[in-house]
């Protein structure tokens, strides 16, 4: 038996509003995580050298990955948010989202300080 099948034999059918919602939701994972990986790809394409060697190909590096565990974390969410609505219970907490936002600051935060350095140098 297929997921679309097993997810429709829980619970019953929710408002396609808030199902369309959750579509919704799950577009804008997928768009963050293309943002992501644009962006990585970006910094090692078009970046100047940073101060230390070596260091922008790996914050790229973690820009694409996060972009790659974002989208392959984006269906699961929808999915969880799916089936709760299903069985009526309370819509789960997206844990990928403290993570992202505190990774995506540090990172940039990262950047800046390495372009200022190499800048001044």
């Amino acid at each position: 038996m297929n997921w679309p099948s097993r997810l429709r034999e829980r619970g019953e059918d929710p408002d396609p509003r808030f199902s369309f919602a959750n579509e919704r939701t799950f577009l804008a994972w997928i768009r963050t995580a293309l943002a992501l990986m644009a962006g990585g790809i970006g910094l090692e394409a078009f970046a100047p050298p940073l101060a230390v060697s070596g260091l922008r190909q790996i914050l790229a590096g973690l820009m694409v990955l996060a972009g790659v565990a974002t989208s392959a974390l984006a269906f699961r969410r929808w999915l969880r948010a799916e089936e709760a609505m299903r069985e009526r219970r309370s819509l789960p907490v997206p844990r990928i989202a403290p993570v992202l936002s505190y990774g995506v600051a540090v990172v940039a935060l990262a950047i800046f300080v390495l372009l200022v350095i190499a800048n001044l140098g």
